[in-house]
C-alpha cells in the first residue's frame, strides 16, 4: 500500500479484475464526491504480501469486501457495505435497510452466492 497517504483514513480492499467491482468503485467514487477523497482503493489483484500483512488472507479478501479503518479495524462483507454507503448521502438509507434483523442475513446469502458463481465462473475457485 505504498501510495496511501495521511489524509486516507478507510482502506477498502476491491478486485481489480473483477469488471463490476471497479464498475462498483466508479460509482462509489461519483456518488460521494469529496466524501470519497478519504479513502484508499487497494487493488488485491496480485498483493498476496501485503494481504497477509494486515492479517487477512488472499482468498478471504477475493470472496467479500473488506475495510480498513483509520485506527486499523477490518470490517468485511454487508458491515463493510454499510459503512461505506453510510458515508454517502444518497445511500444512507439503504445502509439501514441492508442491516435490518431480517435482510442482512438474506442479502449475504446473495451477496456470498454471487461471488462464488462469478469466481468459479472465472476459473479463479
Amino acid at each position: 500500500m505504498e501510495n496511501k497517504q495521511e489524509h486516507h483514513r478507510l482502506v477498502v480492499f476491491y478486485d481489480g479484475s473483477c469488471e463490476s467491482c471497479i464498475k462498483d468503485r466508479a460509482n462509489y467514487e461519483r456518488w460521494a464526491g469529496a466524501g470519497g477523497h478519504d479513502i484508499y482503493w487497494f487493488d488485491i489483484t496480485d498483493q498476496e504480501d501485503a494481504i497477509h500483512n494486515i492479517g487477512l488472507t488472499p482468498e478471504a479478501v477475493m470472496r467479500e469486501l473488506h475495510v480498513q479503518t483509520a485506527d486499523g479495524t477490518i470490517l468485511s462483507e454487508i458491515d463493510a457495505y454499510i459503512l461505506l454507503m453510510r458515508r454517502v448521502p444518497r445511500l444512507k438509507l439503504l445502509a439501514w435497510f441492508i442491516g435490518l434483523p431480517l435482510v442482512r442475513p438474506c442479502l449475504s446469502w446473495l451477496y456470498r452466492t454471487w461471488v462464488e458463481r462469478r469466481l468459479k465462473r472465472q476459473g479463479r475457485l
